[in-house]
């Protein structure tokens, strides 16, 4: 074997190996840990960075699992769908055993990881993934109650890093976890919209009504309203260390005004091309409110 032969397999597996875990999810979700950690810690100064780097390569690695499970049980609808077809496991490159062998593997680093942080991290990521491959997953082609049951493991990162950060899930954790889980609703649906022939041809039922009608985009909004809420309740004063200043209150608001606009703008245009607009918004949203939190944090 030449030496271009080899560089061209080990970029194959590396390039494989990011489509089985999707990295740029995967790193999105760490992001999250990451803002829930910098938030849970007492004193910047004293930052443990050996403890982040666990909670980052230890979060990877549980997304990264649940995703290659997740591309195993649904490599035939996977092959169905234009968006998924080209992933490792449908389209040949990848046998579902090795994807089940490197899904296993991820699985065991994973929990190995979050556990010498504390037993609480690792047990919460343990939920996550079996949350998301055991019930969501099959879920997804039964009924639209499958993003309700999605929206479990996908509000989980945030919280994870205040649990990773202090050992303890209270008001806090409960807190963050509670403003990811509204938001996975306008996010996901959002996607379902824009995505619904691909997903159709599936048999994925993502939309709560079904359709693409003025039902869905009217929750949308709903659902982005009790995330303003959520995202403003550490500046009440009741969510124990958890806290936010005036200041960034005012951020937080104004961004979720941003978010609601775009909400509402489906409900008024209800085509492919604001859902996508919106999906984008709400990406850049809870990326934008996170670090609003921990500036502030810093700020004080």
């Amino acid at each position: 074997m030449n030496s271009s032969t080899t560089s061209f397999s080990i970029k194959s597996i590396y390039t494989d190996f990011k489509a089985i875990t999707k990295a740029g999810l995967a790193i999105s979700v760490v992001f999250s840990s990451i803002a829930g950690f910098l938030l849970g810690v007492t004193d910047f100064h004293s930052l443990n960075w050996v403890v982040l780097l666990k909670l980052a390569v230890g979060g990877y690695c549980m997304v990264g699992a649940s995703n290659a499970y997740n591309q195993v049980i649904e490599k035939d609808l996977d092959a169905l769908m234009d968006r998924t077809k080209n992933r490792p496991v449908p389209a040949g490159r990848m046998s579902p055993t090795v994807a089940l062998v490197v899904a296993s593997i991820l699985t065991l680093i994973g929990i190995v990881l979050l556990y010498t942080i504390n037993p609480k991290t690792a047990m919460f990521g343990a939920i996550s993934i079996f949350l998301y491959t055991s019930i969501y997953t099959p879920l997804k082609t039964m009924t639209s109650l499958s993003v309700f049951v999605g929206a479990f493991p996908g509000a989980i990162p945030f919280m994870l890093g205040w649990v990773a950060a202090t050992g303890n899930f209270g008001i806090e954790a409960g807190t963050l976890f509670l403003i990811q889980f509204f938001w996975q609703f306008p996010h996901f649906w959002a996607i379902g919209w824009f995505l619904y022939e691909d997903y159709e041809k599936a048999g994925f039922f993502m939309l709560p009504t079904g359709k693409k009608d003025k039902g869905t985009a009217l929750q949308i909004i709903l659902y982005t309203i009790w995330l303003i809420v959520a995202s403003l309740l550490p500046a009440l004063g009741y969510t124990g260390q958890l806290f936010i200043s005036p200041f960034a209150a005012v951020l937080v608001f104004l961004l979720g005004l941003w978010m609601l606009y775009f909400s509402v703008q489906l409900y008024k245009l209800r085509t492919a091309k604001a859902a996508r607009t919106l999906m984008l918004v709400s990406v850049s949203y809870i990326t934008l409110l996170q670090l609003i939190y921990i500036f502030d944090k810093i700020l004080r």
